[in-house]
């Protein structure tokens, strides 16, 4: 072996080496989140209340569905209704997976957010979260018909998704899980662009 060819297999053991010890580290980064949420994470308490934020969604569009014949709406409600029911489902799934309670009993919503009892209007007229229809609100849009229905859905619909992006972005920022942070920003991302559309549609309908 001449010295050239030394000089060249101590440089690859070195680069080797080197890259051995990038990949030790940048697990040991990835460590640092722990392997199973615990329940007072950011993770859990985003799954939780993102859940209950969904259900809500999912019936007002069930509602609104059945009292317009007007097509944009009902494909809308529709989209609202299949993308949240799919997305409540990971997240309920994710909690089952990670062995922690669904509902987290002295627990306020959006208490992994540093926030709580955040109602509109109060927990006591069902409004748990920032964005979320009060009872009243829902028991009104059983009560409208056509246009009225319409457009109440797509303004108690905009309230919504401004809740539930606010909640989305708080768990790409604090949530400890790829999937879950990649989810919640596809939240972010789809509901914002799904505003943008709903206000065309208000504005179509005169409101």
């Amino acid at each position: 072996m001449n010295r050239t060819q030394g000089a060249a297999i101590t440089a690859v053991a070195l680069a080797l080496l080197f890259a051995g010890g990038a990949v030790t580290v940048a697990s040991a980064d990835r460590d640092e989140a722990p392997a199973t949420p615990v329940s007072a994470s950011a993770d859990a308490g985003f799954a939780r209340d993102m859940a209950v934020h969904h259900q809500q969604a999912v019936e007002m569009s069930f509602i609104v569905r059945d009292r317009t014949k007007d097509e944009a709406v009902r494909r809308l409600a529709y989209d609202i209704a299949n993308t949240q029911a799919n997305q409540r489902g990971m997240m309920l799934g994710w909690l089952d997976l990670w062995g922690l309670p669904k509902n987290e009993s002295g627990v306020e919503p959006m208490a992994w957010m540093g926030m709580g009892g955040s109602g509109d209007t109060g927990p006591l007229d069902g409004a748990l979260m920032p964005g979320m229809a009060t009872k009243s609100q829902i028991e009104e849009l059983r009560a409208a018909s056509g246009r009225e229905a319409e457009v109440l859905y797509l303004k108690l619909m905009t309230a919504h998704h401004r809740g539930g992006v606010h909640m989305a972005e708080g768990c790409v920022q604090k949530c400890a899980v790829g999937a879950e942070r990649a989810l919640a920003q596809g939240m972010v991302d789809a509901q914002k662009s799904e505003m943008l559309l709903m206000a065309d549609m208000l504005k179509e309908r005169g409101a």
